[in-house]
């Protein structure tokens, strides 16, 4: 039933919070002027962008539930499924703005689903990479079931697929590596996706690719069972129940990593797309696939045996971890004649090394220096920080060891800035530091060491997180 007066539309306003005080008084004398229904209000609401259509629909027929869970503001609804409905919404706290994914109550009425689907989101929310979607918040409101993520400006990749047919070599080699590298750092932390395919990457309006739902992807699919920490998608049941791989076995993300990139490059899946869960229940379904070159003899043979290589049914003869998968793209990125995006091959690599003893200042530029590493030195972490917000650098070293003043406030400040770039980094820290360990990697693309260590184990870190050999 549609709100039947004017002050009784005000009230759900104010009291939901949908329009702020101020704009309310003044939408409500003008519209007061014309009428006193609730209608030309809304109308007017419409034509200042203080409402959407979305919140419309529902004001309209005197609906308020769906459109305030918790402390969020529901603004679309971006996307719907069997699984959940996800919205952007914004905090009526700080305006900030984020993607809402809530549970479908056929779901919400299971305890057993409602604790998994809890479970899950908790332990995603560990998960920080510039190449995953983070997990912000998980809650329930009147018996909805809902958590907060970022808000990812642009589509997942099968919308990508529809508007552009298919990628060029160089794009798919940029995505299969961002995607990797967002694979290895949730390994890292203990995690496996169980549930990759192209509606489960986003990209970004900037073309970074990210992963989304980690753990909680499976849910939303047709599980091989029930038991706590064993839901899994049907196709991953099917190839790891068929080549006797172990349950979640980390290979098994490769398998289906290759089949998004697969069909980047082809504009084809590998293998049909079908609901039938008899068909996908098939082995040979995920056995017959051609070579990627032979639906495609324009992708280079680089990247092609890549991707063969990671389609392959046995996974002892895959590759073995997504950490060989990078440094294989990386490799297929020079045969490019390119190199993958932000990354200069042709110079060396910049560190930015915050250290504030003079004599350690000197020892590690001249230890980085003759490694090939153009190195700039920052005195204190503050300057630090101010030179990283300035201008790009490939990798931060900071030696924490060596700052005394002001490290908490500046450690909060580097890492808040650490979650928005992706920026390699390497900390170094006291023993008296060590509580500061799991805050810093849970940045993302960081490696913490603690005293006492050798340069050379700084030296292998940035190797590493770098992708390169020193001189």
């Amino acid at each position: 039933m549609s709100f039947q007066t004017l002050d009784e539309l005000r009230r759900v306003l104010v009291e939901l919070e949908l329009v702020s005080p101020a704009q309310l008084a003044t939408a409500v004398e003008e519209a007061a002027s014309v009428s006193r229904q609730p209608g030309p209000l809304l109308d007017l609401l419409e034509r200042q962008g203080a409402l959407t259509t979305y919140q419309l629909s529902k004001l309209h027929k005197g609906e308020t539930d769906g459109l305030i869970l918790g402390r969020y503001k529901l603004l679309y609804r971006n996307a719907s499924g069997s699984f959940a409905r996800v919205f952007r919404a914004c905090s009526l706290d700080d305006g900030k703005m984020i993607g809402l994914k809530v549970l479908r109550q056929r779901w919400a009425s299971d305890p057993n689903y409602v604790k998994q689907f809890h479970r899950e989101a908790e332990i995603c929310q560990r998960l920080r990479h510039k190449n995953i979607v983070p997990i912000y918040d998980v809650g329930e409101d009147r018996g909805e079931h809902f958590l907060t993520m970022e808000f990812v400006e642009g589509g997942n990749l099968r919308e990508f697929l529809k508007i552009r047919g298919l990628c060029s070599p160089i794009e798919s080699a940029q995505c299969l590596l961002e995607m990797a590298e967002g694979l290895e750092y949730a390994l890292s932390k203990g995690m496996t996706h169980r549930d990759f395919k192209l509606t489960n990457v986003l990209m970004s309006s900037d073309r970074v690719a990210k992963l989304v739902d980690f753990g909680l992807a499976s849910l939303s699919s047709t599980e091989s069972g029930t038991e706590e920490g064993n839901l899994r998608a049907l196709e991953y049941a099917t190839l790891e129940k068929g080549t006797s791989a172990p349950d979640d076995d980390p290979r098994s993300d490769l398998y289906f990593l290759g089949a998004v990139v697969y069909e980047l490059l082809t504009g084809s899946p590998p293998y049909p797309a079908t609901k039938d869960r008899s068909e996908r229940k098939q082995l040979s379904r995920y056995t017959n696939v051609r070579q990627v070159r032979s639906i495609a003899p324009q992708v280079p043979a680089a990247l092609g045996e890549i991707i063969d290589h990671l389609m392959r049914v046995n996974p002892n003869e895959r590759f073995q971890s997504a950490t060989e998968v990078v440094h294989a793209t990386r490799k297929a990125f020079k045969e490019l004649g390119s190199t993958p995006r932000g990354e200069n091959a042709n110079g060396p690599k910049t560190v930015l090394c915050i250290e504030t003893r003079p004599k350690h200042q000197d020892l590690l530029r001249d230890y980085l220096t003759k490694l090939g590493f153009r190195v700039l030195m920052m005195t204190d972490l503050q300057r630090g920080m101010t030179r990283l917000r300035s201008g790009p650098t490939d990798a931060v070293l900071l030696m924490a060891d060596s700052v005394s003043e002001g490290l908490s406030a500046g450690l909060q400040d580097l890492v808040r800035w650490k979650k928005s770039s992706s920026t390699a980094m390497v900390v170094v820290l006291s023993q008296s530091q060590q509580g500061w360990k799991n805050m810093l990697e849970d940045a993302g693309s960081t490696r913490v060491l603690v005293q006492s260590i050798q340069l050379r184990d700084v030296r292998r870190e940035l190797e590493s997180l770098l992708g390169v050999k020193s001189e």
